[in-house]
Formats: structure tokens, C-alpha cells, sequence
């Protein structure tokens, strides 16, 4: 006998209730499109999943469907920032106690991000491949070269992040030559 569950999309200001906790829903796109936070303002606690991490930064990549990531997690950083926040839980890692020292503390990793794309780009037109082979990463291999393929794919996908949040902010602009991308300062 097969049986039906029927499902409910959350979305932003729904309540979610388990127990003694109310949990209002908060949408945080950026890690992704459909990134979900829940908060318990009478216990100021908000279960972060992977919007905010403590010791690590989540990874933002850019997705034909997901335009500009990046502006996304930006907006949803100072959403998550204006709650009253005692305690983080994040989907893994360890927990925070002060999560809006944190989000500074991310933001700046990615505006020094958005600057070593800038850098990058000063060396003439590149695609976004060469790009990640530019920038730094916090990963234990001595060179780009030493990468393996599934993290040169993460590192290209949130090079993209960045590099299409600068092209939105019309500091760079996307050139097609012989059926491949390149990016270059404006």
C-alpha cells in the first residue's frame, strides 16, 4: 500500500511550532536559491543551516537559474544581522554566540574577494577558470595545479559568484570569444 504525504513549502514568515519552540522562517538565499533560516525569537536562538558557518565561509556559486548570489547572501547576511541573537546553531561545525561579529567577519572575506577578482582582471580579459586559479583559497594544496577536480569546481563556481556580482555591479563585463567566456574590467 503506497501512502500520501502531502508537503508544504515554507516560505518567509511562516511559523514552524515543535514542541515549546516557534520558529518564524526566514528565506536567506546565497548558499542557495532556497536557503531557509528558522529563528526563535523568544529564545533568540537561529538554526542557520549553512548561511552562516563559524570557521569557515559557505560557499556562494553562481548557477544559471541564481543570477547574483552573491547580492542575494549579501541581503540575507543583513536580514539574519537585525535579528536579537543569542545563539547560532549551523547546520555543521560549531556553534556562535555573536553572529553579528560574524557576518562583518564574513563580509569582509568576500570584499577582499570581490578585490583579488579586480586584481586578477588587471592582467587583461580571462575566463572565470583562470580567475579561481588567481585568487586565494584557504585549502591545503601548494598550487592550483595540485587542486583536485571537485574543488577547482567549487572554487570556479564561487569565483563565478563573485565575478557576476562585480558584472551586475557594472565593474566588469562578460565578452564571448570562439564560444567561451571572458571576463574583463569595464
Amino acid at each position: 500500500m503506497k501512502s500520501h504525504i502531502d508537503l508544504t513549502p515554507l516560505r518567509e514568515g511562516n511559523w514552524l511550532g515543535v514542541g515549546d519552540y516557534h520558529f518564524q522562517c526566514i528565506e536567506t538565499p546565497g548558499h542557495s536559491s532556497g536557503h531557509m533560516c528558522l529563528y526563535e525569537p523568544a529564545r533568540k536562538v537561529l538554526i542557520a543551516g549553512d548561511h552562516i558557518l563559524n570557521d569557515i565561509t559557505p560557499n556562494i556559486t553562481w548557477a544559471p537559474d541564481f543570477e547574483n548570489p552573491l547580492d542575494q547572501y549579501f541581503k540575507s547576511l543583513n536580514k539574519v544581522d537585525a535579528l536579537d541573537v543569542n545563539l547560532v546553531l549551523p547546520g555543521h561545525r560549531t556553534i556562535n554566540k555573536d553572529h553579528h561579529n560574524r557576518i562583518k567577519e564574513i563580509k569582509k572575506h568576500h570584499q577582499r574577494r570581490l578585490d583579488e577578482v579586480i586584481l586578477a582582471l588587471k592582467d587583461g580579459e580571462q575566463t572565470a577558470f583562470h580567475i579561481a586559479s588567481k585568487l586565494s583559497w584557504d585549502i591545503k594544496y601548494s598550487s592550483w595545479e595540485s587542486f583536485p577536480p571537485g574543488a577547482k569546481s567549487f572554487a570556479v563556481g564561487e569565483a563565478l559568484a563573485h565575478i557576476k556580482y562585480l558584472e551586475c555591479d557594472g565593474r566588469i563585463e562578460c565578452l564571448t570569444k570562439d564560444n567561451q567566456y571572458f571576463y574583463a574590467l569595464i
